[in-house]
């Protein structure tokens, strides 16, 4: 159902990265330090997942009755008392709060929501200029902070790819959110991907990752992310393909990225897939915009407890989940409140946080679970199938100069707080190298 969106998974790559010592090296094996790949910057990463987000369309007021339609008993909101429309002046004025504040995340565009009309082409209803300025709102205010994802096709009713018109049955079978998905193929699911990336290709969207409406392929998990990896990588050409489907609220579940199905990487084509886990659950607005939410389950008021208190004191990335009805509320704008307070709250108690895209911490863990690392006593190799910004290294020993050949020496900072790209800082028993690391071997000596 709706309500139960998601699922539960278990994590199936551990975090970390290789170690070994090279033989034939001028290496004091004995000497060799421990080194092991931390967080960007050693900073916890944060971030949100808007789903039910499109170009001006409420999804929430023509989801529901289709919704309906299939499960009455489940579905009895008054939905005639929505507003149809999220309005643009919304998108701009919280667009621009998250850059000021630094926010990030990922903001779907929904293709062809609840079968209202295409983002790419018309909605009807609304004019093709009110269609253009939405479709350039976007640009300007969103894409700055936002990875911009499809949520399949039209959230609600599966789509015949050939015609391009909604299967009649309104049935499990036919709806996204249900059953239609969990028998396909990896062909078949990574067609019916690529038709919704290519509406937002045309309406000229850049996208490296995708979301799943409801419970979209929830048993169908391995035909999903190869179903991924093949879609965005032919339609956008993206290196590092990923996406959202599942989230854990539960303490003892790791909430790590899971970098799935990697292959060619001695080759000059890598590839891999990343599965992105939200660590909330909707507790914002609901995703009809009519259940308000509650800022301590996310940080309490004293600072000292909620789940962004435990996932980010875990050192895990910390990814809130909402839905944009929620965060508008029909104008009241309950679950953006809410956003603002937890965001100053985890200012207020943290001084080690970095908002980043889902792209971005696809393509940060990508680069800690694959790149191999030889270790010596005075110089570390890492040999990289993926480039990444600010890859950060811990080493279990002081260091007092470090270099990458043909370089200038990093500059050497006094606090953890400081590190950045092309810097590093030591005290007594250990020591964090901070770096733009390209994709092949890079040469560190220390």
């Amino acid at each position: 159902m709706k309500k139960s969106r998601r699922t539960f998974i278990k994590t199936t790559v551990k975090a970390g990265t290789a170690l070994a010592v090279v033989p034939g090296l001028n290496f004091s094996q004995e000497n060799a330090p421990e080194v092991e790949v931390v967080n960007p910057r050693n900073r916890v990463p944060v971030s949100l997942i808007i789903d039910d987000s499109t170009t001006l369309v409420n999804l929430a007021y023509y989801g529901i009755p289709q919704f309906a339609e299939v499960f009455p008993e489940n579905y009895k909101q008054n939905w005639r008392k929505l507003p149809r429309e999220i309005p643009d002046s919304f998108v701009r004025e919280f667009g621009e709060w998250a850059i000021e504040n630094g926010v990030k995340g990922k903001y779907s565009v929904v293709p062809y929501p609840a079968c209202t009309g295409w983002v790419s082409r018309f909605i009807p209803g609304w004019t093709e200029k009110e269609l253009h300025d939405s479709l350039n709102l976007i640009r300007e205010v969103i894409l700055p902070n936002w990875d911009i994802h499809p949520e399949m096709v039209s959230h609600t009713r599966v789509i015949d790819i050939k015609t391009g018109r909604p299967f009649p049955q309104a049935t499990p079978e036919y709806m996204e959110n249900w059953e239609w998905s969990q028998n396909k193929s990896t062909d078949e699911l990574a067609a019916y991907q690529a038709y919704a990336l290519n509406i937002l290709k045309e309406a000229g969207l850049p996208c490296e990752g995708l979301t799943t409406p409801g419970g979209y392929a929830g048993r169908n998990q391995d035909n999903l992310a190869l179903g991924t990896l093949q879609a965005v990588r032919d339609v956008y050409g993206a290196e590092i393909p990923h996406y959202f489907r599942d989230l854990f609220t539960d303490k003892d579940k790791s909430v790590a990225p899971q970098v799935k199905f990697a292959s060619g990487l001695e080759s000059g084509d890598p590839k891999c897939v990343v599965s992105i886990l939200g660590c909330t659950g909707d507790w914002f607005g609901g995703w009809d915009g009519l259940v308000p939410g509650d800022v301590n389950k996310f940080i309490t008021a004293d600072l000292q407890h909620g789940r962004m208190v435990d996932v980010i004191e875990s050192g895990e990335p910390a990814i809130m989940v909402c839905h944009w009805p929620g965060i508008y509320f029909n104008g009241e704008k309950v679950g953006f409140t809410i956003l603002k307070q937890i965001v100053q709250r985890l200012n207020q108690k943290y001084d080690h946080l970095i908002w980043m895209k889902l792209a971005e911490i696809s393509r940060y863990w990508a680069a800690k679970e694959l790149t191999t690392i030889e270790a010596g006593a005075d110089s570390i190799r890492l040999k990289a199938p993926f480039a990444t910004g600010n890859f950060t290294l811990k080493i279990n020993a002081p260091l007092r100069h470090v270099q990458i050949k043909n370089r200038a020496p990093f500059k050497q900072v006094t606090k953890k707080t400081e590190l950045n790209a092309h810097t590093f800082y030591s005290d007594r028993s250990e020591t964090f190298l901070c770096f733009d690391l390209p994709k092949g071997t890079t040469e560190i000596s220390i």
